[in-house]
């Protein structure tokens, strides 16, 4: 069913409702007001607001994609860790061998700033987010404001069936991790774009020791990411994940 949420009387940015996939999308380029104009279509509807680039570009095929459900996030990055570490420097790997490390340990409250911490709220980490990259010259230029029928935002990619890692991996195993990330670490999904994801972290590392093991799970994740200019996943997690509110990925 595709739900119209320009039936609602809500402020929205003008759009259209789009049948497949069934998605709510902006006519225009987002704006860094554009989250907030969302997101009370997410308690009238259901719908999860995300930024995407062109839809024409973003290689969606929902019929194609299986359920997050179906899939333990530490078992998909167990499964792409071998795969990608099978081929590795072991010194690349260092503190970790070719074996998976396991899951990094939660770094909550995820809920909000927790006492001693700087955290901020999920939600409000999302539309700090959201309006930066509205306004962003480089990353996912020109995204459009958009609303996407699924349980949790983490769903977005299989609900879309997006297909920007399909060199690695597949939406629904993406969407399953995802769903980690907002339970450990106050993830939420912002961006997507044709090869592109960016989050934002509520809840990120902060000391080296559990930032490194993050980057594991980032390397497992796009492993493209993690060697765009790193020579270690120490100096990945040094850069790109220690006391990070954000975390994006692209895919060759």
């Amino acid at each position: 069913m595709v739900i119209n949420p320009n039936a609602l009387g809500l402020d929205l940015p003008p759009g259209t409702p789009r049948v497949q996939p069934s998605l709510w999308y902006a006519d225009e380029p987002a704006t860094p007001g554009t989250w907030a104009r969302l997101l009370p279509a997410q308690d009238a509807t259901g719908m999860r607001p995300v930024l995407l680039g062109e839809v024409e570009t973003l290689f969606l095929h929902p019929s194609q994609v299986g359920d997050p459900d179906d899939h333990d996030p530490a078992a998909v990055l167990a499964g792409l860790w071998a795969e990608s570490a099978e081929e590795e420097d072991p010194e690349a790997l260092a503190p970790f061998s070719r074996a998976w490390p396991g899951l990094a340990p939660p770094t909550g409250p995820v809920t909000g700033a927790g006492a001693g911490r700087k955290d901020t709220g999920p939600e409000e980490a999302a539309a700090r987010l959201a309006a930066e990259l509205a306004g962003s010259e480089d990353w996912l230029k020109g995204v459009r404001g958009a609303l996407v029928p699924a349980r949790r935002g983490a769903d977005i990619p299989a609900a879309l069936g997006w297909g920007g890692a399909a060199n690695h991996t597949d939406a629904a195993r993406i969407s399953a991790v995802l769903r980690s990330w907002e339970d450990r670490f106050g993830a939420r999904l912002v961006g997507l774009g044709p090869d592109l994801l960016t989050v934002s972290v509520a809840a990120p590392p902060r000391t080296l020791a559990d930032a490194v093991a993050v980057a594991a799970e980032h390397y497992a994740f796009c492993p493209d990411n993690v060697w765009d200019g790193f020579d270690s996943l120490s100096d990945y997690a040094a850069e790109e994940v220690l006391d990070r509110p954000d975390w994006s990925f692209w895919w060759d």
